[in-house]
């Protein structure tokens, strides 16, 4: 394709790499210039806490990204330029200053970045200047993959074949050939600066030094992939169990985009068709991720509400006496060991295994009884590899109250996954030192050992841990009677496809990104 426009602003969001990069690709194919952009959103900054892993993981990236900018091109001027500001008013005027005749950037998916980008587009299109989006983030949006009646899926089984048959039939394109470097337009004098630092933006490095996994840029991302594809054929294997390395720990790096889901998804195409086991469990976790954007994307009520609307009726728990439980679900504090070491590693490291997130969100809201919404915000504020439609989709999951949700009476067993999951107790005695002198046994469950076990382990319950805030037969008695107001599915609403009375079971339930 001839380029038909001189001068392209290639704004970076969710893809913060140069290499297979969609935006970045479409510009160089359509400008005879280009300038990329990066923006630190007040809107999204202001928020968060000062001190926050995910800030100093972009900056990380920016940093790489502008070292590559500067690598490729002919000139000493060329680079990214960063911006801290409102999109809304940031981006219209760099692109003005630039006389850049589009701005190019990656589909969002979420409520709010829709809404801000229809802002953006009218602001450049007033100057008439155009907004040009492409697909990135993922391999099949919106509505391109459709039951046979031309609706969205809403159960992940049949979305899944239907994904799997498009993508065996249209494999993903490679990236384009390298940016010519004469496309890389030289920065105005003004914008020949380093990326801020964390301090000028307003915020603080972390105290400690973050795990490996929240590396941040490309390098870090190929790194860990180079690292999991020798565990890439037992993956099916040890993907549940917390104390053993079997994720690939790429759920941050492709919420940021310093990995193509494109790259992941060829990498494991290719390894299924030479006959690796694990290649085709991690392809249908990657189809998951789809799957809930693909959901955000249709329903996109499920951002506030239930994905079936008869579960807003539930009445949860609220007053002190609930937000005593949540203060002590937050703070691993419940008595149930497994729950409290999954709490405290999201505490201490912003990441948390897929099997604990689930087991962890069950307990508040089934065990607990309190909104799935208090812990969905919770770990959108803890969680590393946050991700709006991952993370509702699992909280809605959890809660029955989603598409293709466990049945509102499957209520996981902390215990029993515990003594399946970590059948020797190494990941709880991890996070859980006070614990570490348990046997196997006993270290499940501590309230069930006798006081002789307990004094041999140097445990006193209420002391050194805490005795179980709720009993597990009651709490399902109270969820039982709570969701009595839905226990007859309503009505299919006009977009679901027929096959939504049909449910996954809890194993089956894709980690989505890790």
């Amino acid at each position: 394709m001839s380029p038909h426009l001189n001068i392209g602003l290639v704004w970076l969001r969710r893809d913060l790499r140069c290499e297979d990069n969609a935006a970045l690709d479409l510009a160089r194919q359509q400008c005879k210039q280009v300038h990329c952009v990066f923006l630190f959103d007040r809107a999204i900054l202001e928020p968060l806490p000062r001190t926050d892993r995910r800030v100093a993981f972009i900056r990380t990236a920016l940093v790489e990204v502008d070292a590559h900018l500067r690598a490729l091109a002919s000139h000493a001027d060329a680079g990214l330029i960063v911006l801290h500001g409102e999109a809304t008013g940031e981006l219209p005027a760099l692109a003005q200053t630039l006389h850049a005749d589009a701005v190019f950037c990656a589909r969002d998916y979420e409520p709010a970045a829709l809404a801000r980008d229809r802002a953006v587009a009218q602001a450049l299109h007033a100057m008439g200047r155009a907004f040009i989006t492409t697909k990135d983030h993922v391999i099949y949006e919106t509505r391109e993959v459709l039951t046979q009646a031309g609706t969205p899926f809403t159960v992940f089984t049949p979305y899944w074949r239907a994904w799997l048959t498009r993508l065996t039939n249209e494999p993903p394109s490679q990236p384009a050939s390298r940016l010519p470097v004469a496309t890389l337009a030289p920065r105005p004098t003004p914008y020949i600066r380093p990326v801020p630092t964390l301090q000028e933006i307003g915020f603080t490095s972390c105290s400690t030094n973050p795990p490996a996994p929240l590396a941040g840029g490309t390098s870090a991302a190929q790194a860990l992939l180079r690292d999991f594809v020798p565990r890439l054929a037992q993956y099916q294997q040890t993907r549940d169990f917390p104390s053993i390395k079997g994720p690939s720990y790429l759920s941050v790096h492709l919420r940021f985009g310093t990995i193509s889901i494109r790259t992941l998804v060829r990498l494991a195409l290719h390894e299924q068709a030479h006959g690796n086991a694990g290649a085709l469990t991690w392809l249908q976790e990657l189809a998951w991720r789809d799957f809930y954007f693909q959901i955000l994307s249709n329903f996109p009520h499920v951002a506030d509400n239930a994905f079936r609307s008869a579960y807003d009726a539930i009445e949860w728990d609220t007053g002190p006496q609930a937000d005593q439980r949540f203060s002590a679900w937050a703070e691993g504090r419940t008595g149930y060991p497994l729950v409290d070491a999954a709490m405290l590693q999201l505490r201490e490291s912003g990441y948390m295994h897929n099997r604990l997130r689930m087991v962890s969100a069950s307990f508040l809201v089934k065990h607990l009884g309190l909104d799935w919404r208090r812990g969905e915000r919770f770990f959108a504020t803890h969680l590393n590899d946050f991700d709006l439609a991952a993370n509702n989709g699992g909280w809605q999951w959890v809660s029955s109250s989603g598409c293709d949700a466990q049945p509102y009476f499957r209520i996981f067993n902390p215990v029993r996954q515990s003594e399946k999951f970590d059948s020797a107790g190494a990941f709880i005695r991890r996070y859980l030192p006070a614990l570490r002198a348990l046997s196997d046994k006993h270290i499940h469950a501590p309230w069930l050992a006798k006081p002789q076990v307990l004094h041999d382990a140097a445990v006193v319950l209420g002391r050194d841990y805490p005795l179980p805030i709720v009993d597990q037969t009651q709490a399902r008695h109270r969820t039982l009677q709570r969701y009595a107001v839905v226990r007859q599915r309503p009505p299919l609403g006009p977009l679901q496809a027929s096959s939504a009375d049909a449910c996954d079971s809890p194993d089956d339930r894709g980690d989505t990104t890790q």
